[in-house]
């Protein structure tokens, strides 16, 4: 069995030792980004966070990645304590003390803050928000294509936890993940509540069949920025692209299948349960795809 796989799997590059990190206004040494056990979200998981990715210079779609994380925030009824111009200026500033260029990926965190006492209400957080910028290089590395395990854990109802929701809470797609890995896989394949195919633990999910692109309704999963600039490019390109429901059947007997996400763009998926699909290589799709998301980083980044 070949090695495992994550799809945020990236080059080793030992100039992330000596990152420095945003915290709290400052732009601190990796040693020194600390934050107190009482703080929400290492208590409770109580934030959210947003990724971001640079090319050349160029935070791609950070606005609407902005609006994504202004509107979590909202959701959770969070004041961020900055509005999005100076968030934009955060993650400049912070880029600016690495040096960085491109081929690199930023986390932003915000949480509710320190606790005044290790219980759950959020009015014991009285001391402002924690916000954070880790900032890496990083490059992916994917020596072949991912390999998908279908999992018990279930994208569930919006009134349970809604999964648009881009929260630290991720326990769930935590235990998806394990579960994969226990049956040999990369990453797990969660359905959504009716048992139609959803998305994996950390990206989301199309395949192709007889030249069409289909991914789930969105009903279930992250609506990621991602995912809708490959819909777009689909229609932008008369590629048949559909949001609907499908299931196992229908993605065993895909011709390709792929992952996209902010860090890796579009991953290709080998095989889904043991079952191959495909070439079992990146298909001639997902290839095209890929080409039309590059023009489209340019064009962003020009």
């Amino acid at each position: 069995m070949s090695e495992k796989m994550s799809t945020h799997q990236a080059e080793e590059d030992q100039r992330n030792e000596n990152i420095l990190i945003y915290l709290n206004g400052e732009i601190v040494p990796k040693a020194d980004a600390k934050v107190s056990v009482y703080d929400s979200g290492f208590m409770l998981g109580d934030g959210v966070w947003e990724g971001l990715r640079l090319y050349n210079g160029c935070w791609a779609f950070v606005d609407e990645h902005l609006n994504r994380l202004f509107e979590a925030a909202k959701a959770i009824d969070l004041d961020i304590g900055k509005t999005p111009a100076e968030v934009m200026q955060a993650i400049k500033d912070t880029q600016s003390a690495n040096k960085m260029t491109t081929d690199a990926h930023a986390r932003l965190m915000v949480t509710r803050g320190v606790k005044t006492r290790p219980f759950q209400h959020p009015s014991l957080s009285q001391q402002g928000p924690t916000f954070t910028i880790i900032m890496e290089h990083s490059r992916p590395n994917l020596p072949r294509p991912i390999r998908l395990a279908t999992v018990p854990h279930l994208r569930g109802l919006p009134m349970t936890q809604d999964p648009k929701l881009n929260s630290h809470s991720k326990l769930n797609c935590i235990l998806a993940c394990i579960a994969a890995e226990k049956a040999g896989a990369d990453e797990g394949l969660m359905l959504d509540v009716n048992g139609f195919v959803n998305t994996t633990n950390a990206c989301n999910f199309f395949i192709v069949r007889k030249g069409e692109v289909w991914t789930s309704t969105g009903d279930y999963c992250m609506n990621g920025i991602t995912r809708q600039k490959v819909i777009d490019l689909c229609r932008a390109n008369d590629i048949p692209v559909y949001e609907r429901n499908f299931s196992l059947v229908d993605t065993y007997g895909a011709e390709e299948a792929f992952l996209t996400g902010t860090f890796g763009a579009q991953t290709p998926v080998g095989d889904i349960d043991g079952r191959q699909i495909g070439t079992g290589e990146m298909g001639p799709m997902t290839q095209k795809i890929r080409a039309l998301y590059k023009d489209l980083i340019e064009q962003e980044c020009s």
